[in-house]
């Protein structure tokens, strides 16, 4: 798959996590199963389709991607997102196993590096390098003292994205720094 259609491939990915675990199946997200969330202003609309399509077929809908317009910036809009929300799905069931990606690790790294100083607003007190496995580096947050978080380029993003209990990365550097780290609540 070109590295412009990731976003697409991780669409399809979620789409298909979601049809083998079935609407009632726990996912990463505390209190969301497959279904997804109900909020007060879409309850209404989320249960009229689902009514009409019914789970399989709400899942097509999502899987058929976004209105023509939004495809030329779908996977700078949409890659991370989808990313972590098959993983959310995938990681929440026993027996996952972490998925051997290049193309999709060299997106993700690049995307992290445009995101990482957001995802890290709430980190006080310290500073957080993100180190690849390869050993390239991102500054998330300037300061010391300083932790570095070491891991592939999904295993970082699910950290940063609040899915620290599933991300294989290792953590370094200042005792007090990793300590914040630990603590910090990472996302938008």
């Amino acid at each position: 798959m070109s590295k412009t259609h990731l976003a697409r491939s991780e669409r399809s990915g979620l789409c298909d996590a979601l049809i083998q675990t079935g609407p009632g199946a726990p996912t990463l997200c505390e209190g969301w199963l497959a279904r997804g969330p109900l909020a007060k202003l879409t309850e209404r609309s989320m249960a009229v389709a689902v009514r009409t399509l019914g789970f399989v077929g709400v899942v097509a809908k999502v899987r058929s991607g976004p209105p023509a317009l939004w495809r030329p910036v779908d996977d700078l809009a949409n890659l991370v997102e989808f990313f972590v929300h098959t993983e959310d799905v995938r990681r929440a069931v026993p027996d996952w196993e972490p998925r051997q990606d290049p193309q999709l690790d060299e997106a993700l790294w690049s995307r992290l590096s445009a995101m990482a100083k957001l995802m890290a607003h709430s980190l006080k007190g310290t500073g957080l390098e993100l180190e690849s496995s390869d050993g390239r580096r991102i500054v998330a947050r300037k300061g010391e003292p300083r932790a570095t978080l070491r891991g592939g380029a999904q295993e970082l993003v699910l950290y940063l994205y609040g899915r620290g209990g599933v991300a294989d990365v290792t953590l370094r550097g200042d005792e007090q720094a990793q300590e914040a780290v630990r603590a910090a609540r990472f996302g938008i």
